[in-house]
């Protein structure tokens, strides 16, 4: 018995243009427009070829299907985070540089929440990135399957303290909450909890969006500073 054929849009051939002014790239640009716009729900490939000004059976001879423009439009988005050399900058200015950019364009194009997990990163930028990750957590001096499993905690706290963020934000704009009616929430339900409430009563507030990029620093700092220790140990 055999399992099921697994299918790609990077495991085929790109096939060209069949007309003056259209390729794959200009495809991929228009729904990541889509995307940014109106999420993954609002992608079709019949509102997709509206804004090309193209048939959506059309489109079909670039991509299969619905996912298979997903997988390239997520690929694109990997093309955007910053990887610096690491043989130039060190293994640990790499993968923070590295950590840094990808919360930043996992904020800029929040749909890839949905996609995490569900679709592969084959793509050449998406395996720019492992590479370029695997060589850094190499030059620090992890071997074999380790140099696996630093990079999976890498992504997993950057992962792990984004995806919070793009739904809170998400919920935030849709709902357009009054922060002093939070706070008075927020008192109520505390009220046994006093050292919960000396936070919520602080006479000053910081932008949220910048105690969320403090926390997530300090938090980053604080997974390079244990990864840095097994190396030690």
């Amino acid at each position: 018995m055999t399992g099921k054929t697994y299918t790609s849009v990077w495991l085929r051939e790109p096939r060209k243009a069949t007309s003056p002014g259209r390729s794959r790239e200009e495809i991929v640009r228009a729904a990541l427009d889509l995307l940014d716009e109106e999420g993954i729900d609002g992608l079709s490939m019949r509102k997709l070829g509206a804004k090309l000004s193209a048939g959506a059976t059309s489109l079909y001879w670039y991509v299969a299907n619905k996912d298979e423009l997903l997988e390239l439009a997520y690929d694109e988005t990997w093309g955007a985070i910053i990887v610096p050399d690491p043989e130039e900058a060190g293994w640990r200015e790499t993968t923070s540089v590295l950590a840094h950019s990808m919360r930043q364009v996992m904020l800029r194009h929040p749909w890839i929440a949905n996609l995490l997990g569900r679709l592969p990163a084959l793509g050449p930028n998406a395996l720019r990135v492992a590479d370029r990750m695997r060589q850094a957590f190499k030059l620090a001096g992890f071997t074999g399957f380790d140099v696996d499993y630093a990079g999976a905690t890498l992504t997993g706290y950057v992962y792990g303290m984004t995806l919070p963020e793009i739904a809170w934000n998400s919920t935030m704009a849709a709902d357009d909450y009054d922060a002093d009616t939070m706070r008075a929430q927020v008192r109520k339900a505390a009220a046994d909890f006093p050292e919960m409430l000396d936070r919520v009563d602080m006479d000053t507030y910081e932008d949220p969006r910048m105690m969320r990029a403090v926390a997530f620093d300090f938090g980053l700092v604080s997974v390079l500073d244990g990864l840095e220790r097994r190396l030690v140990t």
